[in-house]
């Protein structure tokens, strides 16, 4: 399947430190059940933002650079084109993303040959204020769930559970969580962490136990967490090791406790 040296190894736990696009490529076509991505935004162009009270920087790292129109749509349709060859028939993908790149996104999941199934509003409890004071508030962050355009295909939707886990009734396509909570943070912060409570539902809702999960932009790996909490093998790809490390941390601490 994978032909290259994991920088982690541990089990159904693995990472790989390289670029995405080149690691992509050697993976077999159809090895993953499902993908959840969090690639850049490509906001970083020097704004500012609020964070714990205090204003800092944007500026997230060269990896979310300000691109122009044509180079992200262009990024985007490159991984996600990929993605589609290593997908199985029947897996799903999950990216998500906010009005800096949603859009770029969505139209080369179609043009790739994906279908798009729901547009997941994830609605946060406590956003940063808006220092600015020029726009309504950014409480919201967009996650699209798509399938391969195959109409004879059945991809896995855990319908009967999500419905279990919202009161027994039909679990709606806006959810609602806090930022990621400090406790998720021991170990090292990413900026673009995602809540683990986030993660868990959208492994639950379409896979199954030892389901293979891939996270090309894993960071601090969150995916992986809930992956390993939720009995799923799990690869994540990154080219920092610095994160790299800090989800190795962030997997020991759950291993022990």
């Amino acid at each position: 399947m994978y032909s290259g040296k994991f920088y982690f190894e541990d089990g159904s736990f693995k990472l790989i430190e390289n670029d995405t696009f080149e690691t992509l490529k050697q993976f077999d076509e159809k090895c993953f059940d499902m993908i959840f991505a969090d690639p850049p935004y490509f906001l970083s162009g020097n704004g500012i933002t609020c964070s714990g009270g205090k204003m800092v920087s944007v500026n997230k790292g060269k990896w979310d650079k300000t691109l122009s129109i044509k180079e992200k749509y262009e990024f985007n349709k490159k991984w996600i084109k990929e993605c589609y060859r290593v997908l199985k028939d029947n897996g799903t993908i999950w990216i998500s993303g906010t009005l800096h790149n949603i859009y770029s996104i969505g139209m080369a999941l179609e043009e790739e040959g994906f279908k798009i199934i729901n547009n997941i509003i994830w609605q946060k409890t406590n956003p940063p204020p808006n220092l600015a004071c020029k726009t309504f508030t950014h409480s919201t962050e967009t996650i699209l769930w798509a399938r391969k355009d195959l109409s004879k295909v059945k991809y896995t939707f855990n319908y009967d559970l999500m419905k279990k886990l919202n009161d027994n009734k039909q679990m709606k396509d806006v959810w609602t969580t806090s930022l990621t909570k400090p406790f998720e943070k021991k170990q090292g912060k990413h900026p673009t962490q995602k809540p683990l409570e986030l993660l868990e539902r959208i492994i639950l809702a379409s896979t199954n136990e030892e389901d293979l999960i891939l996270d090309p932009f894993c960071g601090s790996s969150t995916t992986g967490i809930a992956a390993n909490k939720l009995n799923r093998k799990y690869i994540g790809i990154d080219n920092s090791k610095g994160y790299l490390d800090l989800s190795i941390r962030r997997y020991k601490e759950i291993k022990e406790d």
